[in-house]
């Protein structure tokens, strides 16, 4: 699941000689405004598509370790990324790469979009009309927002784990995936994994954005400063997608055990089925816990690049639009 996205949808202010650059107290109070939205949709998703670039060789490691019985250890994950760069080239630590672009963009935008009106709707219907959101409503609102984007973008997601775990021969491109996955397993296979993906989704994304609105709220209250500085919503982000990660990873090596299912000659008929397997197997640490290290690591980097990256494109965004009416 992705931190990277869900950073994004809640980076509204962007920095311009150290300092956030105001917005209104809460969007909850404030109506649909296709403008600003527009821009914090193509600025989340283009952040959340370079960084998901910049970790794509680390995520497509933890992908192949995830669906393999291989114990994973630092020294392994090095040595897996070295040979597919000698057998493959370069190039090949990025395969599957595009259908993650493919996915990290409406998933990106969908979560923002929803997540927003999911705060706005609860924040009516428990009377904090523009106020920021009690726990359990807050909780609520992310859970929701990650499941709806979940349901949308699933099957990207399915092609991007095949995609990763197969030899380029296999399938040459995405749309390939899909015509083979469909001719050979049937469309019902586009949405295999997809109960534990959501039961995976409904603790990170709720936990996630929790954790960084409820950080965001101690800091204002502590600081005086309702809009931290850059380098304080990296690390909000980095503890959000932390404790969202481990709270569902388990459920993530069992999707994608199940997404991978059709090409690692594995047969996985049930969600506990497939976990009774992995731990009698490899046990619980090294089996449901396999590559979250990796993703510990991982996390934080793509956090502080697709925050960097939001923050520029929001100034270039606003900068441009400034030109257009001093234009008019």
């Amino acid at each position: 699941m992705d931190q990277v996205g869900m950073g994004n949808a809640e980076h509204q202010g962007a920095l311009a000689k150290g300092e956030v650059l105001p917005r209104p107290a809460s969007s909850q109070s404030e109506g649909f405004k296709p403008r600003s939205v527009l821009n914090s949709l193509l600025s989340g998703a283009f952040a959340g598509a370079v960084a998901k670039t910049a970790v794509a060789p680390l995520d497509r490691t933890k992908i192949i370790f995830q669906v393999s019985s291989n114990r994973f250890s630092a020294k392994e994950a090095y040595k897996l990324i070295y040979r597919t760069y000698l057998k493959d080239g370069f190039l090949s630590l990025w395969r599957g790469n595009s259908a993650t672009m493919v996915r990290v963009i409406p998933y990106a935008a969908i979560q923002f979009c929803t997540h927003e009106q999911y705060k706005r709707i609860l924040g009516q219907y428990y009377g904090f009309q523009g106020k920021a959101l009690p726990p359990v409503p807050r909780l609520l609102a992310g859970s929701l927002a990650g499941t709806t984007a979940a349901l949308i973008t699933y099957p990207l997601d399915m092609v991007r784990a095949r995609m990763a775990v197969t030899p380029k021969e296999m399938y040459s491109n995405i749309l390939h995936v899909f015509v083979r996955i469909s001719r050979e397993e049937g469309l019902q296979t586009l949405y295999r994994g997809f109960t534990p993906t959501i039961l995976g989704v409904v603790p990170y994304a709720g936990l996630s954005f929790f954790t960084y609105e409820t950080l965001k709220k101690l800091h204002a209250e502590h600081t005086g400063r309702s809009h931290p500085y850059s380098y304080e919503r990296l690390a909000f982000g980095a503890c959000a997608g932390l404790i969202g990660q481990s709270a569902s990873y388990p459920l993530d090596v069992v999707r994608r055990r199940m997404q991978t299912a059709g090409v690692t000659g594995h047969t996985y008929g049930s969600i506990l089925g497939t976990m009774r397997e992995i731990v009698m197997e490899e046990g619980v640490i090294r089996g449901l816990y396999k590559g979250l290290s990796m993703n510990w690591v991982k996390g934080p980097i793509a956090v502080g690049i697709s925050f960097m990256t939001f923050d520029l494109m929001q100034i270039l965004l606003r900068k441009l639009q400034q030109l257009g009416y001093n234009a008019r």
